[in-house]
């Protein structure tokens, strides 16, 4: 029986990490159809996514971005 308690909660798990990622995809889509440029930078990406990259990681911002 805690085989398939194991079993359910990878599962739910599963779908939690499913639902994130539709969810920062749907983000994304709304961030790049709003965009007046033609793609969406690296630093904006990283906005629209909430991920903070170490100072030297960070590509240059393009001006008026």
């Amino acid at each position: 029986m805690a085989l398939l308690e194991q079993e359910r909660d990878l599962d739910r798990d599963q779908d939690h990490v499913a639902l994130a990622e539709i969810e920062l995809c749907g983000e994304l889509m709304i961030a790049a159809s709003a965009a007046v440029e033609e793609r969406l930078s690296a630093a904006r990406i990283d906005e629209v996514l909430k991920v903070e990259r170490p100072a030297q990681h960070r590509p240059e911002r393009v001006s008026g971005s």
